[in-house]
């Protein structure tokens, strides 16, 4: 992949902290002509830098009052159903993501569901009901933070 430029440092941050920012308004900030701040937006696109633009969602006003982590561990016989297991999960609602480790855990699931018994329901019928499934451990999140930067910012 080619090297970001401080110009594409720039744009790929306050893109991070506003993506709905008018191109215009971008390009003032940065200090090119909006042709030019467009043109490096699409190349940035381009080339994978930014993948997309999406709304963030707060759980909680959904009324998904809950959030958890959840390692979870499969079965040492079973590692030919890792693909089934993520398949299965990456696009149930109380997913908000998931991480495939390399460690003692094997996947992290960030979940939002309503309450305890929602939880519950999730740990028992979801992954410890999956045949490729050893373990889970389940943590509470309190609160949480994004760090939005970039390396080296």
């Amino acid at each position: 992949m080619e090297a970001l430029d401080e110009l594409d440092h720039r744009i790929v941050q306050i893109l991070r902290d506003d993506a709905r920012i008018p191109n215009s308004r971008l390009a003032d900030l940065v200090g090119i002509a909006p042709s030019t701040c467009l043109a490096r937006v699409r190349s940035l696109l381009d080339r994978g830098v930014i993948s997309g633009f999406a709304a963030i969602v707060s759980p909680a006003a959904l009324g998904l009052g809950l959030e958890a982590l959840i390692s979870v561990s499969i079965r040492t016989g079973a590692r030919q159903r890792i693909g089934e297991f993520r398949g299965d999960l990456e696009h149930r609602p109380e997913v908000r993501q998931l991480f495939f480790l390399g460690g003692s855990e094997d996947f992290v699931l960030h979940v939002a569901v309503h309450d305890t018994d929602a939880l519950r329901e999730f740990v028992v019928e979801q992954l410890s009901a999956h045949p490729a499934v050893a373990s889970t451990r389940t943590s509470l999140v309190f609160s949480h933070s994004e760090n939005r930067g970039l390396p080296g910012d």
